[in-house]
């Protein structure tokens, strides 16, 4: 793994930052970063945002919750680019979502089969970049956040309203208010679990998060009102919308 994550140096991950910066600053047009993982761009970010640039900025579970010191040689799994950096990188992500630098936390869901992350092999170099996060995002970001005295109110702000806002949708959601989608989630904090291959969801059952003890429970999940997850199982028949921001 130390092979690979040299070669994404964060040196090359800034100076990407910096030129959307440049032609954010050039242009005016609202700009985007996303999953940052990177910790030395947050300066370029503090800048930016004190200038009033129209920038925001995301980062991903997989970049607070695991640390390059703990993935071992030869698992693909942990493969995504950006790479997952040093825990001292991921103190300061966590410091950048303190400070309000980072807007929000996404999925970055990158599933693949099993085939194309060369599990058999251990090929880091060569396998499919990408981690599957979606089921586990909620529950291993609240594990970090959790330890280090971030409030559910926090993960709400960077998982929920943060991204609603950043997808023009905050008058429909993003938060519990009158006129909101009721999309709601009922959440045990301190209940933990152990990640096991059977209670995985997405196609391909190819994730990091396999064995890894996680804090906080989803125990039904609220869709505009409508229970579509409970006791581990999905609920019902699919109702999801496309959500197309309205211009203005």
């Amino acid at each position: 793994y130390g092979a690979f994550l040299d070669s994404r140096p964060r040196h090359w991950e800034d100076r990407a930052i910096e030129m959307m910066i440049e032609l954010c600053r050039a242009t005016g047009c609202p700009t985007h970063i996303v999953h940052l993982s990177s910790a030395t761009a947050l300066p370029l970010i503090a800048a930016a945002k004190a200038e009033g640039l129209p920038l925001t900025v995301e980062t991903c579970p997989h970049y607070l919750y695991f640390a390059a010191e703990s993935i071992p040689d030869g698992h693909p799994e942990y493969k995504c680019m950006p790479p997952i950096r040093e825990q001292a990188n991921q103190d300061g992500l966590w410091q950048g979502l303190r400070d309000g630098l980072i807007d929000c936390v996404v999925t970055d869901h990158s599933p693949c089969t099993p085939g194309l992350k060369l599990l058999e092999q251990g090929d880091v170099l060569h396998a499919w970049g990408g981690i599957a996060s979606l089921q586990f995002g909620l529950s291993s970001v609240w594990t970090r956040a959790s330890a280090r005295g971030f409030t559910l109110s926090d993960l709400a702000r960077l998982m929920a309203a943060g991204p609603a806002r950043l997808a023009g949708l905050s008058d429909r959601k993003g938060e519990i208010a009158v006129g909101r989608d009721a999309d709601l989630v009922v959440f045990a904090p301190d209940a933990e679990f152990v990640v096991s291959p059977e209670m995985i969801h997405f196609k391909h059952p190819v994730t990091p998060y396999a064995s890894q003890t996680l804090r906080g429970v989803v125990q039904r999940t609220y869709l505009r009102g409508q229970l579509i997850y409970a006791n581990g199982q999905h609920q019902g028949e699919a109702s999801g919308e496309f959500l197309l921001k309205q211009p203005s």
